[in-house]
């Protein structure tokens, strides 16, 4: 299952988010989101786990206190089922 975990302070690092992660299961992939002008952490991050341990993660950790703000874990939308932005 591929799972977006967003709200994450823009100083976290990558290793603790990975850590925290792998507390509730091995990691198939990780997706750390930077801007790609800065460099810097964009807030949010993909990753991939099996089902019963993303279920399990998504109960423990959703809604849940990291870095001094409340994170959000869910299953990931598809690209293509995201709202398009505009480009000007």
């Amino acid at each position: 299952m591929k799972l977006y975990i967003g709200n994450l302070a823009f100083n976290t690092k990558e290793q603790e988010v990975r850590e925290m992660l792998e507390q509730y299961g091995e990691l198939e992939s990780f997706d750390w989101i930077t801007d790609r002008y800065t460099g810097k952490a964009r807030g949010f991050c993909f990753a991939e786990m099996n089902n019963s341990d993303a279920d399990t993660l998504i109960k423990a950790m959703n809604g849940k206190d990291f870095g001094g703000r409340v994170i959000k874990i869910n299953e990931a939308r598809a690209k293509s089922s995201r709202k398009k932005r505009r480009s000007w």
